[in-house]
């Protein structure tokens, strides 16, 4: 590299390093301990769960969950803390130790007043399993960004029905995502 002189070696140490971090490849920041993607769906592992308005045992309880397997949205992490989020909106932390990847959800009908239709195939022309409540909750085994396939039935008992539904009539799932 040839040597400048004075302020010309300042001006081309500038360019340099100017040049040097715009061609950088960004590495993104790895904020969640625990790596995985946020936010994520995921269910209540036991009862009762305390959930609480910080990050330890050290805070106030919000309120606290009475059975598992409800699903819960993961927001925010901090070490070995979750901030969920429910379906009404409502936010507090809880330990990772209380959450299961489990998937879960609710029957959100895109109709006001109206039920979530389950199929027996992912078809709207395929057989009707069953008409699904508002606010019904249902196991979640698979989504392929349109349609889930999904079981339900009454809490603590084995699930009467399964069957497809439209994803987006789903609160549990995001819009066109998939997994198996």
């Amino acid at each position: 590299m040839p040597v400048f002189p004075g302020r010309r070696r300042a001006v081309v140490a500038f360019a340099l390093t100017f040049l040097a971090g715009a061609f950088a490849v960004p590495v993104p920041a790895q904020d969640n301990p625990s790596g995985l993607p946020l936010p994520r769906f995921v269910t209540t592992r036991s009862h009762p769960i305390n959930v609480r308005v910080g990050p330890g045992t050290r805070y106030e309880i919000a309120w606290n969950y009475t059975v598992s397997g409800v699903p819960v949205e993961i927001i925010q992490e901090f070490d070995t803390w979750r901030k969920i989020r429910d379906v009404e909106g409502d936010e507090g932390w809880v330990h990772q130790s209380l959450l299961s990847g489990n998937r879960a959800g609710y029957a959100t009908p895109l109709i006001a007043n109206g039920e979530v239709t389950m199929h027996a195939q992912k078809s709207e022309d395929s057989a009707v399993r069953a008409r699904l409540s508002p606010g019904v909750r249902v196991s979640i085994s698979e989504c392929d960004g349109a349609w889930c396939n999904v079981a339900a039935g009454q809490p603590g008992e084995r699930p009467a029905f399964s069957g497809w539904v439209h994803q987006a009539e789903l609160w549990g799932v995001y819009p066109d995502e998939v997994f198996d």
